[in-house]
């Protein structure tokens, strides 16, 4: 933890202050001090390192609900207390047993829950909002705002939060979150506005859907002017990033379908440069993906003290050269340019990929001729785990 601290207090120096002013961090429609008091749970079955919970949720239609999820838990628990992490799904998803394991295994105590209002075998009685599209995005007024699911889906994850830290063996100074799809847009919004989290990774999930997504023209366009530019206001990540004051790592694919590259960059531009990691891979798969080697070692070089992964500094582009300073923990065994001369919807172009040189903590990398050109480099240290700079658009 202290090797992390040291490392991050040098990107701070680099960048200046690394807090946003005071006015960024917004909480939109939330009770924050009410999300941040344990909820009353109920404990269900165990199978293994994982437990069953109900937890308290928001009303719906002016009824209680519950929100169910899985609890994973370290086999020796014997060692003091442990870091603890909020897995929150995508789209089409639910509270996975396996993403529970999966972290419970690697030494954490972990909350998967579910937030389209269902249990283990389908839709709760006493469940919130469903999570399709119908839902997500329909004519909403002021006085109906905490009906939407993303009223319902954000404060479920503040609540899980909660719970974790009330746990006797978790420690409450050592807890983060990381959401796949419509998880990481949540995660955006959730490491936004809930200053107790240590460190966020949202895969995929972005801000500026109304800009560019799969929603743009479709569930968005669908809703009248007035109630898309309500929707925009209170549920799009944008109006939150720039409250985040953690260490966050933005991870994405070049053609994601639904999250494209210039709405992921604008939006991690929302984020103080001395919190925000980015991680740009080349036709990433999209999916409820929880084996991210990046995600586990990012998290734990703030939860856990391990190596953190590599940083590349600022993409400098010059008479066609492009150039990074990286700095590295673990020796680097490649360092890659990838580019795409391309137009047309990001979510169709075509990248390719060339070697980038190493120098000391230097890469470097001639650029093709032609414009226009978008480019980044990246590196791979000897884990296997890769870091990238952001991308850059050339016209000229």
């Amino acid at each position: 933890m202290k090797k992390y601290i040291l490392f991050l207090t040098g990107l701070v120096l680099l960048h200046g202050c690394a807090t946003p002013p005071k006015s960024a961090r917004h909480t939109g429609p939330w009770n924050l001090p009410e999300l941040k008091r344990s909820p009353a749970a109920e404990w269900g079955e165990r199978t293994g390192l994982v437990q069953e919970v109900y937890y308290q949720g928001e009303p719906f239609q002016g009824k209680p609900t519950r929100v169910f999820a899985y609890l994973g838990r370290p086999a020796d628990r014997s060692v003091g207390k442990f870091p603890a992490m909020v897995l929150v799904h995508g789209g089409g998803g639910k509270a996975f047993h396996d993403w529970a394991e999966h972290w419970a295994k690697r030494g954490y105590v972990a909350l998967a829950m579910d937030t389209a209002g269902c249990g283990p075998s389908g839709r709760l009685p006493d469940g919130g909002p469903a999570q399709d599209d119908a839902s997500k995005f329909r004519e909403f007024s002021d006085s109906d705002t905490r009906d939407m699911w993303t009223y319902h889906a954000v404060a479920a994850v503040i609540r899980g939060h909660s719970l974790l830290a009330s746990l006797p063996e978790v420690d409450p100074e050592r807890i983060g979150i990381t959401g796949i799809s419509w998880g990481g847009y949540l995660t955006c919004i959730v490491a936004g506005i809930d200053d107790r989290l240590k460190v966020a990774v949202p895969v995929y999930g972005c801000g500026f859907l109304g800009d560019n997504s799969a929603w743009r023209d479709g569930s968005l366009a669908r809703l009248s002017p007035e109630t898309r530019a309500r929707w925009l206001s209170l549920f799009d990540p944008s109006q939150y990033l720039g409250g985040v004051r953690c260490p966050i790592l933005f991870l994405n694919g070049t053609t994601d379908f639904a999250y494209p590259l210039d709405s992921y960059q604008k939006s991690y531009r929302l984020v103080a440069p001395a919190f925000r990691h980015v991680n740009v891979v080349v036709n990433l798969p999209h999916g409820h993906i929880w084996t991210f080697g990046e995600v586990d070692q990012f998290v734990d070089s703030i939860l856990r003290g391990g190596e953190p992964l590599p940083v590349l500094r600022t993409l400098r582009i010059r008479a066609g050269v492009a150039t990074a300073s990286v700095e590295a923990r673990v020796p680097l065994k490649k360092a890659e340019l990838h580019y795409t001369a391309d137009g047309g919807p990001w979510q169709k172009r075509r990248w390719e990929t060339a070697t980038a040189t190493m120098s000391r903590n230097i890469i470097q990398a001639q650029l093709p001729p032609g414009r226009p050109l978008v480019c980044y480099l990246s590196v791979t240290d000897d884990r296997g785990l890769r870091a990238s700079t952001e991308h850059e658009e050339l016209t000229e």
